[in-house]
This record gives structure tokens, sequence and C-alpha cells, in this order.
């Protein structure tokens, strides 16, 4: 493993030389990458310091071995530096898995009501309300970008942005097909109903991570409806952006300004283009992402929320998990805690390290 660590920290002292040569800094997308993949090695760098320190500290015995004083101190610190090298390995291990490079980035949630009527809209309002509850918690910034509400209550489609350092590591594994079986309020007979919601996890990515041509696009701009009294019936704040080559349409109105409803909604077009690149990658690499959802049926489900019996089944780990109430108000840390273990033992056996 060291010798992985030791090529690692290499490619590290490569980039730090790229980074001097001016011709480097004339090229954004670049020195961006370059700045990014360094950060990323930054972990094996100092896990190499520490071990040549260690190494250093254990070989010291053989130099004073004549000294009985020098040598029972030498022996001490030694034994600690074995203790901390077992560790270390185990950063290791840690360090050498795969990591995604998208874990740090901020999200775009997109949430659609699926099978099940007004009880699918309802449910599909309460799981944008648990991710907006959770990122506040976090001290992330949240805005709506778009939603679409349904007569009865709930949402039949909306988006959000969460920004903060690690929100894509932290939500990527609810992008999938989420279902609920509970006694709706209007059901006379007490009879448990399913319904289903698809939830959508996008990476938020910069103009250096995927390129918009403006001729690409078709930008239409059209009254907002919703609240906003006098304004709504006055502006066309709303605007929608169609990528004509691969068909994706995008639309945001929830802010007044028609400048920020844009940009808003190229951020979320990025977001979709580069998603999709990231699956077509993956596909010809014989691989399957986190991030890919289905039609909303609901046999294709990744969690089930059941209310009658106080659960939330998560089907990808097999794992059940208490008090539902606490969960839709945001509390869905543990459930996240046990996929990203899932995924590092994933991510380990696949290293071989």
């Amino acid at each position: 493993m060291i010798e992985k660590i030791r090529t690692l920290a290499q490619e590290y002292v490569d980039l730090g030389k790229q980074l001097q040569d001016p011709a480097v800094h004339a090229h954004p997308k670049e020195l961006a990458r370059i700045g990014k993949r360094m950060r990323e090695l930054e972990p094996a760098v100092q896990i190499l310091s520490d071990y040549e320190r260690y190494q250093a500290t254990i070989e010291e015995v053989g130099a004073v071995r004549n000294d009985p004083e020098l040598l029972m101190l030498a022996e001490q610190e030694a034994e600690d530096a074995r203790h901390k090298m077992v560790k270390l390995q185990e950063h290791m291990r840690e360090v050498l898995i795969p990591r995604d490079p998208d874990d740090d980035r901020s999200v775009i949630v997109e949430v659609r009501a699926g099978a099940g009527g007004e009880e699918a809209a309802l449910f599909a309002g309460e799981l944008l309300r648990m991710y907006l509850r959770y990122a506040e918690e976090r001290g992330w910034k949240t805005e709506i970008m778009d939603k679409s509400d349904a007569e009865s209550g709930g949402v039949k489609e909306a988006s959000a942005r969460i920004e903060g350092t690690g929100a894509y590591g932290a939500l990527k594994f609810e992008s999938g097909v989420h279902r609920v079986q509970r006694i709706p309020e209007t059901e006379a007979k007490g009879r448990v109903h399913t319904s289903t919601a698809t939830v959508a996890i996008l990476p938020e990515v910069e103009d250096v991570d995927i390129e918009v041509r403006q001729e690409d696009l078709r930008i239409d701009t059209y009254r907002a409806s919703g609240a906003g009294g006098q304004h709504v019936n006055k502006t066309e704040s709303a605007v929608r952006i169609t990528h004509i080559p691969s068909g994706v349409v995008v639309a945001c109105q929830t802010e007044r300004s028609q400048q920020r409803n844009r940009a808003l909604a190229m951020s979320l077009l990025r977001s979709r283009l580069y998603a999709e690149r990231q699956e077509q990658q993956a596909k010809e690499r014989g691989e399957l992402r986190s991030g890919q959802i289905g039609s909303g049926d609901r046999s294709e489900k990744i969690r089930t929320y059941n209310f009658p019996q106080d659960r939330v089944t998560d089907h990808r780990i097999g794992q059940n998990f208490s008090n539902l109430p606490s969960v839709m108000e945001g509390n869905i840390q543990n459930i996240i805690d046990a996929l990203k273990a899932k995924e590092r033992e994933e991510r380990l056996a696949r290293a071989n390290v």
C-alpha cells in the first residue's frame, strides 16, 4: 500500500510543478482540474509524511543500542510509532479507495410525484421538506428553483438548490423511487394506500465542467404562476430553457428577477447534462451509478416509508430504521451513514487494498 501512496504523493509533486508553468494559468479548465486533483491528493501526501516519520522513529532503536538510557527511550517511542502505524495503514486503505470526484459539490434536488394521485403529491412535498430540513440543520444554503403545486396540497414536481461542501456526497444515495404506505386522511375505511415519488440528486457543476453553447439554447420567458401577488400578473420573470441537441427542458420561476431565474435555470441545465454524461460514461464502463432513477412505478423502489409500522426500510442495504416522524423532519443522517458504510465496503473490495 505504501508504494501506491508514494505514487500519489509523487503525482502531487508533479502537479505542483505544472502550476509553476505560466502557460497553464492561461487555461482555466486545466488550472481548475489541477487544483482539484491536488486537493484530492493532499491526504496521501500527509500519510506519506507520517509514515516516514514513524518509520524513522522505529529505525532509531538500532542507532542507540550501545546507550542503555537512550535505548529505553527510543524503544518507548518506537512502540508508540508502531501503534500509530497500524492506524495509519487503515487510513491508507481509505485514501486508496477510488473516490467519487463529485462528492464535495453542492446539489440540485428534484422531486416528482409518482403513482398514487393526491397522496403521491403530498408525499413528494414531504420529501422535499425533509431534504431542506436536513440541509438547513447542517448550515447549508437552500433555495427553491421551481415548484408546481398540486391542487390538493403537496407538489407535482419541484427542484431545489442545496449549497454546501459535501452535499452531493451525503445526498446522492437519495436518487430513486421512494414508496410510502399509510392511511390517507380521506380514507374512511382505514385502508393503507401505497404511493410513490421519484427523487433525483444532481451535482451542481460550473461552466468549466460542461460546455453549453448559447446557439444550442432556446430561451422563453413567461409569467410566473402561484403566489406572488401583483408581480405574478405583470412581469414575465419566469424562464424556460430548452437544450436543443438533447431535448432537455428546464424552468425557473421562483425569483422576482428574470435574470436570477435564468441563472438558476442554467445551473439546473448544466447539472442535468452533466448527470446524463456521467451516466452514459458509467454505462459504457458497465457500471451502475447511484444516481439512476426509475419510472416511478411502485415496484422500482429504493426505500419504503411505512407509517402504520413506524418503519423506514432501505431496500438496497436491507436495513430498517424507526421513528418515522423524526425521519420526515430531516433526521436522516443515520440512514445516510449506513449507505456510506455500504459504499465504503464495496469500494474497498473493488480497490483490493
